[in-house]
């Protein structure tokens, strides 16, 4: 292990380590990735697109070796019991930092369907991970302002429909969909702003979840409801790297989607959109109560 070199060296050894493991997996995935777009044959595209998880699910695991290579984090994770990996599913996340993404495939990576998640539009252009997520078929949306939403309420509809699209190229294969339902970072200042009646979450936001609802419904039944704590505070990506993240717990719980919420209208049928609020008030009000309840449980670690 590498753990015991100085904080700065141990970030910029991380780093190039983790780059290093991008560039050898990425070289074969593009070599792969424009035979299963020009493939005529859609058994073809299917054994191919089987091959590119493959790679994702090798680039995971290489980044996790590194993590135990540089870092000494003690992982706390309760609820892996029963997962397919020709399962459906749905991961309900809280989120706190660009780290949750990093614990979220350490814990999952060989135990669900690699796990995709809507990404803003822009970021098809990031080197070399903007290719392998748009190839992989990860939902591509447009990051739309509630001013810009409220001057063009037609922009709604078009989202909606660039939603149903993209989650309608998962219907082949058992797949994984990560959501975020806070759908930003949690920050203190968003939280005051929203007037979150939760302590620990921002107030969910629903869209994305319906959309998911009304075009997999005849697949997914099971949330996969994950709480994400961090005991010694809240991380950044350099946090990671240089190695002050000492441990990270992680609860899930797999809860059956009710029925009346699969495939349901969540633009034209108030009662549907009224059942999807309360059940996920109910979900998020007991996962705030759970983050208190862990970081009461687990002492802040002495600096």
């Amino acid at each position: 292990m590498l753990a015991f070199l100085p904080g700065p060296l141990r970030a910029v050894l991380a780093f190039l380590l983790f780059v290093l493991n991008t560039l050898f997996w990425c070289l074969p995935f593009y070599c792969a990735a424009p035979l299963k777009l020009l493939s005529p044959q859609p058994a073809w595209r299917a054994g191919l697109h089987r091959f590119l998880i493959g790679l994702a699910e090798a680039w995971t695991d290489g980044n996790n070796a590194v993590l135990r290579l540089t870092q000494r984090i003690e992982w706390d994770i309760q609820g892996l019991e029963g997962l397919r990996r020709d399962g459906w599913y749905l991961i309900g996340a809280n989120h706190q930092s660009w780290v949750d993404i990093a614990v979220v495939l350490r814990v999952f990576n060989r135990r669900i369907p690699f796990p995709k998640f809507f990404i803003k539009r822009e970021l098809v252009w990031v080197p070399l991970l903007g290719g392998v997520w748009w190839a992989l078929g990860y939902p591509f949306m447009k990051r739309r302002s509630a001013e810009y939403l409220a001057r063009h309420p037609e922009a709604r509809e078009e989202d909606w429909q660039a939603a149903w699209r993209a989650l309608e190229r998962l219907r082949g294969a058992p797949s994984t969909l990560l959501s975020f339902l806070e759908g930003t970072r949690f920050r203190p200042e968003k939280h005051a702003r929203q007037q979150s009646p939760y302590r620990h979450l921002l107030r969910p936001k629903l869209g994305g979840l319906a959309a998911v609802l009304e075009s997999l419904g005849g697949r997914l039944h099971v949330l996969l409801d994950v709480t994400i704590v961090y005991p010694d505070g809240r991380p950044s990506f350099l946090d990671l790297a240089s190695g002050r993240i000492r441990r990270v717990t992680v609860r899930i719980r797999s809860l059956p989607i009710p029925r009346e919420l699969l495939g349901g209208d969540y633009r034209h049928d108030s009662a549907f959109r009224a059942a999807l609020r309360d059940w996920i008030g109910a979900l998020w009000a007991e996962k705030d109560a759970l983050i208190d309840r862990l970081q009461r449980i687990v002492p802040t670690a002495p600096p």
